[in-house]
């Protein structure tokens, strides 16, 4: 990918809609069939495609550089806020239909909750996925010309390490607090069962991302 305003626009976009499209879809759990630590796994729906905003942040960053990668992460942020403020103002709006009123409080109206959470996770570890990515990346091309063997590194354990930061905050801002499971005893394991499930899948999908990494940036002319 060569290093254009219009790439650049593309990746953002991408990363915008990764990102509002997990808030949404956050509230639906995932059902595994993996037992662990004697409870079944659940995974939030967001998982999937919020995994696409850690990949968008490292293809910017390695290509258009680090501050283009936090504007990247600000922008994302205010996204979120807009997003809310927007499902907020439109829940409160009168209903022609008060069946498509409470369908749309079912799917939308945990949205407030989760927010809170993603907001909290999302600034946390998206802060650290740049600034690691920038710091291995920068050790390891001062001791090395060609940096292109060693994408894999910055890449995985950037998204890894980040991972777990926004998988611990995010899972304990919303489900621990916001759905009380921190306070009940009898949903800890329930609790850490779904730490635990969602980092694993989003440790294999930081895995499964390092080919598109190396695709996207392969051409790049910084």
């Amino acid at each position: 990918m060569r290093k254009t305003e219009h790439n650049l626009s593309l990746l953002r976009m991408i990363f915008g809609v990764g990102l509002i499209i997990s808030n949404v879809v956050t509230a639906k759990l995932i059902y595994t069939g993996i037992n662990l630590f004697g409870v079944t796994v659940s995974l939030p729906g967001a998982a999937l495609c919020y995994a696409i905003t850690f990949l968008m942040t490292d293809v910017i960053g390695e290509i258009w550089g680090r501050d283009e990668a936090n504007k990247t992460v600000i922008f994302g942020f205010i996204c979120q806020v807009l997003a809310t403020a927007l499902i907020v103002l439109t829940g409160f709006l009168p209903a022609a239909d008060l069946n498509v009123q409470e369908a749309y409080d079912t799917v939308l109206g945990q949205n407030y909750i989760f927010v809170v959470g993603s907001l909290i996770a999302y600034f946390a570890s998206q802060s650290w996925d740049v600034w690691i990515f920038h710091k291995i990346r920068d050790r390891y091309i001062s001791r090395h010309r060609d940096s292109r063997c060693g994408r894999w590194i910055w890449n995985n354990l950037s998204t890894m390490t980040s991972q777990i930061i926004d998988t611990v905050l995010f899972i304990g801002v919303s489900f621990g607090i916001g759905f009380g499971w921190l306070f009940d005893k009898e949903m800890h394991p329930a609790l850490f069962a779904m730490m635990v499930g969602q980092y694993v899948l989003k440790f294999l999908l930081a895995i499964a991302d390092t080919p598109f990494f190396y695709l996207l940036t392969r051409k790049s002319d910084y």
